[in-house]
């Protein structure tokens, strides 16, 4: 009996250590999204600025918004391959930080817009090469729990975005944007020097060589059916948030003249609700099923869209604002988590792909939204009620595939995300 208690004491210890283990290295993870993610969140409002400066139109601005995402999503499958084949996955996070932070130092230095674009489409690749390499890491060790650990992840991207713009918008008001563009780099240099001792804890994988074979049968998972459906929603989804993103900071300045620092701090203040939520929803996602919450997410939005429309004050607007985005970035874990549910392999890969949908292909809707800006402001957000409708239409009609076997004691799933 005693031999047996001896066992079971051991067992529950090595449990404990490796719960703890997984825990810092989540927190280490979000911390390097955090890092990686406060220049290009602050972009939010200083492209509104270069536009201001440069005397940009909206479809201008929009255009610099989207060839930095399109870019940046260059580097995502590629990135995402990687995580899946490379052994040493903390050696390649950390030359992340210090590609984001060269990047956006020289982007700081650009001197017209075409050059500004495309140095921020590079550094956008650094950044871009954390996510899909960072989430594999997470879903792979957590495969029970996957939207709640992605979501925990979230949190530091979606700080980064509520923290930096209103770093940024304060700065605007006393430097120019070339300044505060170099200024973003600080946190990113600073994880970066963190992360030399931090990438040697990050678990590694058996070595594999890149086969012709299973990318062809990755793509066969998302290139018909269920999985073009998905694929459509990702797109629809993440190009309201873009058009809602990239222009509500141009609208408020030019529109109804307010000052940058007001503009940064509703901004951030539209968006910290939404970061919070994220592992909550992203759990509520493992265990009620992700079409109720992506569905859900979605419909607020946009119906909070079609109240904009109808341009209504200014304070109301900007509740709507906040109802508008709030849902759209707390569900952004459990879009994630869908889309590694439906492949159930290739974690990096799959997420290298969903990533590319939802800021490559996604990233049109800020030139879209500005095209529609050009016109009339009614249009825009029209445009982005029209995207997130577009979304709930779609996740109604896909079928949602089941997360991993969860623990004991852990609710599973229901039947609603089979369809």
């Amino acid at each position: 009996m005693h031999k047996y208690s001896g066992q079971a004491v051991r067992i529950f210890e090595g449990q404990f250590a490796d719960a703890m283990k997984n825990r810092t290295l989540t927190i280490w993870l979000m911390l390097g999204h955090f890092a990686n993610d406060w220049p290009i969140t602050a972009l939010w409002l200083i492209v509104p600025a270069v536009g201001l400066s440069m005397g940009l139109s909206p479809v201008e601005v929009g255009l610099l918004f989207t060839i930095g995402n399109v870019g940046a999503a260059l580097a995502y499958l590629p990135a995402g391959i990687l995580a899946d084949h490379v052994s040493n996955r903390g050696r390649l996070l950390l030359v992340t930080f210090w590609w984001v932070s060269l990047g956006y130092l020289l982007a700081s230095t650009a001197s017209g817009f075409w050059s500004l674009a495309l140095l921020l489409a590079l550094a956008g690749m650094g950044d871009a090469a954390w996510h899909p390499i960072a989430t594999a890491v997470l879903t792979r060790e957590n495969k029970e729990r996957r939207a709640y650990v992605l979501g925990m992840h979230a949190v530091g991207g979606s700080m980064a975005e509520v923290l930096a713009p209103l770093v940024a918008g304060v700065l605007l008001a006393y430097v120019d944007w070339r300044t505060v563009l170099a200024l973003s780099t600080v946190p990113t240099v600073i994880m970066g020097i963190c992360f030399i001792w931090v990438a040697r804890t990050i678990p590694r994988v058996t070595k594999q060589r890149v086969r012709k074979h299973d990318f062809i049968h990755l793509l066969n998972i998302w290139r018909k059916g269920n999985g073009l459906r998905m694929v459509a929603m990702i797109c629809f989804y993440n190009m309201s948030l873009m058009a809602l993103f990239s222009m509500i900071p141009l609208y408020l300045a030019a529109r109804h003249g307010l000052e940058t620092w007001i503009v940064g701090l509703l901004i951030s203040g539209m968006l910290i609700f939404g970061a919070l939520a994220q592992p909550g929803i992203g759990k509520a996602s493992d265990v009620i099923g992700r079409r109720n919450i992506v569905v859900g997410g979605n419909l607020i939005a946009g119906l909070a869209c079609i109240m904009l429309v109808f341009q209504p004050s200014l304070w109301i607007m900007i509740l709507a604002m906040f109802v508008a985005i709030t849902p759209l970035v707390a569900i952004r874990a459990a879009v994630l988590a869908g889309a590694v549910d439906h492949s159930d392999r290739s974690e990096g890969a799959t997420l290298g792909l969903a990533f590319v949908l939802l800021d490559g292909i996604g990233a049109f809707g800020s030139l879209l939204a500005g095209a529609a800006a050009n016109i009339s402001w009614v249009y825009m957000f029209g445009l982005a009620a029209v995207f997130s409708l577009s979304a709930v239409t779609l996740g109604i009609f896909t079928v949602f595939g089941r997360a991993a076997a969860p623990a004991s004691g852990t609710p599973s799933p229901t039947k609603a995300d089979f369809g």
